[in-house]
């Protein structure tokens, strides 16, 4: 593991894991695959009705395995270069090297590609030559191939999907163009190295897929095809990263975090495909039984979506777009159901209708509507785009919800609240309770943003909104002092994974330290210690906001478990056991970095930070934050932070200010130019032309507002 010590980007060992499901990932966003996997999966391809729906597999035309003279002697090396989004192979004699390359093209999405390199360590006037074994074969469980003719040499094979999603919908189409592997390659006597690139293109339609193999034939021949795939990463990787300085095994978790999740997303850029979103698993994994069979649920909007909203918050607008898109299918459920407005499925795939294959998830863990929705408000707080509210949908999803909630509460005379019975809260092991603490708060919310969003459109909506909300029951104990998961909780029962904790961060609801940590107190024992990944994180960033970093860095350490070496990939559960590579749990981890060490909170007025830096972290340095249309660089020691400002939107209003709390000291943000002070709690917002001591008074009353009430 030499190479991975001294670059924290690079994942390589001389074995592999014993168990394959944990080898490395490429993707692209729109194509994925596991490294010795005999099947790609293409973004928004699923075989299977209902709760039999899964990703389909595609052939794979990368599972390749080389053969070198004196095999059993040549010293082998596997490599994932997350800088690169490349995985290598190689096997070393005393006389030749010869390397497997194999990636997802960053910007070319359509685009898989192997290529082979042989070059002499000797001089040798004797030719070398390596078998090639192929596992490709052009068909598939899911998809009913068939072969066409020939395009460029090439091997083309098309077919439909099985079994629609939903009855009578159209089967999804595949096509697939792949050059034609050779039994063995040669480098001749007079040859001191050579190199072959085997190119595969993938689309839904033949015009599209044999324009991209076209592409990429014109990228091979003007050498530019792994050059454009390497530049392609180097733009990602400058424009948001997060790296530090004295612990190299958090450094290095986190630079596959960020690799898996980044490799799971579409270029920040126009595409000719509609993205349908982050799955557990990611693209690279989901078929039949497996992987949550590659299904969207609140997965994506509270584990993985508050990462993509800070380094790329049009990436983020994608995502709500699909929820935007399956809305209709929303409507239907709802009404179905006997409610108002939208009810979105707890799993979806391309149509938006349920694909849970068990009917409890569907109609109980409601709290999917809340998740989507604070998605949503967190968009507008931190972009204040309101086009996207007005003319692309987002109001409409938000109106939806909102509608829901409110045909979805029942009025109790005898207590004088809104109760929300039948309902499954995050921790699966509950289910028919009444009023899940989780679910109540986020359905609040959902209500005021619903009403906040129509003030800013000019839409009136029913004034009953804010008045459910303000009545929605959130149970407290006041005797001890914490908010139980449900009606009739007894302290002491087991808890599946992080729910009551979820008010805390990321919700924001208001309480006070005290309250904050005896939640934090009361669920941290009977939390199943071999629950999901994400869940440690949670409690990490509670004990990081409340400023006990020794707690926090105990659950932070729990999540290494989960870590499988050595391509850093996540399982589901610390055993190996569940899915992988599991998204969810990085999306926990990152967040525990990037909200929980900066105390991050994105806001209506401002962008609030609370930094704590661990003993074992010399420096933290978060590349690539956005807020309204700037970014921003961040490095944060011990003592001092530094806040520059890289890109600054120039529209009127939206320049930008630090404002520190405990002093009232105010930073003016210039681009290019650093600003450093010294490490505390703060805020940036828009310039404002009051005086400090206004601005002060007022950044107080916010700050208590979001934590202390």
């Amino acid at each position: 593991m030499s190479e991975c010590e001294n670059d924290p980007a690079v994942f390589s060992s001389d074995t592999l894991p014993t168990d394959l499901r944990f080898m490395a990932t490429l993707a692209n966003g729109y194509l994925g695959t596991r490294i010795y996997s005999d099947v790609i999966h293409m973004n928004g391809v699923y075989n299977g009705e209902g709760g039999n729906c899964c990703r389909a597999d595609i052939p794979s035309t990368v599972n390749v395995r080389l053969t070198v003279p004196d095999e059993s002697t040549a010293k082998k090396t596997y490599t994932l270069n997350t800088r690169t989004g490349t995985f290598y192979t190689t096997k070393e004699t005393k006389d030749f090297l010869v390397t497997q390359q194999i990636f997802a093209h960053r910007s070319h999405v359509h685009l898989m590609v192997l290529t082979i390199y042989v070059e002499r360590m000797a001089i040798s006037k004797k030719p070398f030559t390596v078998e090639i074994k192929s596992l490709f074969d052009p068909h598939s469980q899911n998809i009913d191939f068939m072969r066409g003719q020939d395009f460029m040499e090439a091997m083309y094979i098309h077919g439909e999907t099985l079994t629609p999603e939903v009855k009578g919908a159209a089967r999804q189409s595949v096509h697939m163009i792949s050059m034609p592997l050779p039994e063995s390659l040669t480098l001749l006597p007079n040859e001191q190295s050579g190199s072959w690139q085997f190119l595969t293109a993938v689309a839904d339609t033949e015009e599209q897929v044999k324009e991209c193999f076209v592409e990429g034939q014109i990228l091979v021949q003007s050498d530019q095809l792994y050059s454009s795939h390497v530049s392609a990463w180097a733009s990602l990787w400058s424009e948001s990263c997060i790296s530090l300085r004295g612990c190299s095994k958090l450094n290095q978790a986190l630079r596959g975090c960020l690799y898996y999740l980044f490799s799971a997303l579409p270029p920040d850029k126009s595409t000719d495909f509609q993205y349908i979103g982050l799955s557990p698993g990611g693209l690279s994994n989901g078929g039949n039984g497996e992987d949550y069979f590659g299904h969207i649920f609140w997965d994506q909007e509270i584990w993985l979506y508050p990462v993509v909203l800070a380094f790329y918050p049009r990436l983020a607008s994608i995502l709500l777009k699909n929820r935007i898109r399956t809305l209709p299918a929303a409507k239907s459920i709802a009404a179905q159901q006997g409610y108002l407005g939208a009810k979105y499925p707890w799993e979806s795939a391309v149509t938006g209708y349920e694909v849970c294959n068990e009917d409890i998830y569907g109609l109980e863990e409601i709290h999917i509507n809340s998740d989507i929705s604070f998605a949503f408000q967190q968009y507008f707080y931190l972009t204040q785009d309101l086009e996207f509210f007005r003319k692309e949908g987002g109001w409409d999803v938000v109106c939806s919800i909102a509608e829901f909630w409110s045909s979805r509460v029942t009025w109790n005379p005898s207590e004088m609240c809104y109760d929300i019975k039948g309902v499954m809260p995050p921790d699966e092991y509950q289910s028919d309770v009444t009023n899940s603490t989780f679910t109540a708060v986020g359905a609040k919310y959902s209500l005021q943003f619903a009403t906040e969003m129509a003030s800013h459109l000019q839409i009136e909506v029913p004034s009953e909104w804010m008045e459910i909300a303000k009545k929605i029951k959130v149970p407290f104990d006041p005797e001890k002092q914490y908010h139980p998961e449900f009606d009739g909780y007894k302290p002491g029962d087991v808890v599946k994974q992080a729910d009551v904790v979820l008010l805390g961060y990321p919700l924001m609801y208001p309480m006070s330290p005290q309250l904050r940590k005896n939640d934090l107190v009361m669920y941290e024992p009977v939390t199943d210690p071999d629950g999901p990944a994400m869940t440690w994180n949670m409690f990490a960033i509670g004990w990081l906001e409340l400023k006990d970093s020794t707690r926090a860095q105990q659950h932070l350490n729990k999540c290494f478990t989960n870590i499988q070496e050595p391509f850093k990939v996540w399982s589901e559960n610390a055993d190996g056991s569940g899915a992988v590579n599991f998204l969810t749990g990085m999306g926990g981890f990152l967040q525990t970095i990037l909200f929980g060490f900066t105390g991050f909170r994105i806001t209506k007025n401002c962008l609030l930070f609370d930094p704590i830096i661990p003993e074992d972290i010399d420096e933290l340095q978060i590349t690539g934050i956005n807020y309204l249309g700037n970014v921003l660089l961040f490095q944060l020691a011990k003592e001092q932070a530094t806040v520059v400002l890289t890109q600054c939107y120039e529209v009127q209003g939206m320049a930008l200010e630090v404002v520190l709390r405990d002093s009232g000291e105010i930073f003016v943000l210039d681009k290019d130019q650093p600003v450093s002070f010294r490490l505390g709690p703060g805020k940036i917002q828009t310039r404002c032309h009051t005086d400090s001591s206004e601005l002060s008074t007022k950044y107080y009353l916010g700050n208590e507002l979001c934590f202390l009430l």
